[in-house]
């Protein structure tokens, strides 16, 4: 068994990722499984303070959602507006408007901290 402590730099994280996978699919409820499932948390916790996921850009969000449901800029006309001001949206030109995070949200089912990040 490895001694456990925590995650200091980028040489314990490595050693920390090596031994879980020697130990990857160890038996719950045993000495291999509880050492997993230490060494899961103590990764988890020095990647979140690490390598923080930034949300996604709000257009980034959009065009995703719309090449997902297979949409078209003319299908967001009816959640932002007219067709100009679909294209300045798509394009960074104008912030989106508490109307269209809302519609978004509801239609296309986007979270909306995302939509207002």
């Amino acid at each position: 068994m490895m001694e456990i402590r925590p995650i200091k730099n980028e040489t314990d994280y490595y050693d920390s990722l090596r031994r879980i996978e020697e130990l990857w699919g160890a038996k719950k409820d045993t000495q291999q499984g509880d050492e997993l499932d230490l060494l899961v948390t103590l990764v988890e916790s020095y990647e979140m303070k690490h390598y923080p996921i930034s949300p996604p850009d709000p257009v980034d969000a959009i065009k995703f959602r719309m090449e997902q449901m297979g949409m078209t800029r003319a299908d967001m006309v009816k959640y932002l507006g007219s067709q100009s001001r679909v294209s300045e949206v798509l394009n960074g030109k104008r912030k989106l408007t508490l109307g269209m995070v809302k519609a978004l949200y509801k239609g296309l089912k986007i979270p909306a901290e995302i939509l207002l990040a």
